[in-house]
């Protein structure tokens, strides 16, 4: 068994599935996470969700450390999260999503966002975010609910950006 998952590209129907409810952190996560978090880290990326590697439970990990910089890692590790608030003020950041390779686009979210969920060790944690995290957890937590950040764009947009993808999976690029 490999140590990295394979991360699922679009137009998969598993991107655009709902992640259900894990019961409990058990060791099984745990292992999860820890795989999700290598995978990321291989990719690289900051951010991944369980439908990103084909798994459909509510389950994400994400690092803003720049690992460039050789900063620390910083994993942030997050379970069944859910935003139980979000501010009026918006934010529009580029991004981008490691099942739409080399695609980015602006996208509009609020700036900042509180968020409740299970860390690593099961226990209940809140992480209020904002700026490239609030961006970020917002991205995930819409991984879990079958929303890609394309799906914010305007057909034209998306459309064009499916396209490309499509040509880099021929091109055999992806």
């Amino acid at each position: 068994m490999s140590d990295l998952y394979d991360i699922i590209i679009t137009p998969d129907p598993v991107l655009k599935a709902e992640a259900q409810p894990v019961n409990k952190v058990d060791e099984a996560v745990r292992k999860q996470m820890d795989k999700m978090l290598a995978t990321m880290y291989d990719a690289p990326g900051i951010g991944l969700a369980a439908n990103q590697v084909g798994l459909l439970n509510r389950v994400l990990v994400m690092d803003l450390s720049n690992r460039e910089e050789e900063e620390s890692p910083e994993p942030i590790f997050m379970v069944n999260p859910q935003i139980i608030h979000e501010s009026e003020e918006m934010s529009i950041m580029q991004e981008g999503c490691l099942s739409i390779p080399r695609q980015y686009a602006d996208v509009e979210r609020p700036a900042t966002v509180r968020v409740k969920y299970l860390d690593y060790n099961g226990k209940d944690a809140e992480l209020e975010a904002s700026g490239l995290l609030s961006h970020c957890v917002q991205h995930e937590i819409d991984h879990l609910n079958g929303v890609l950040f394309i799906d914010y764009l305007s057909s034209l947009k998306r459309n064009m950006i499916l396209r490309k993808v499509e040509k880099l999976k021929k091109q055999r690029i992806l």
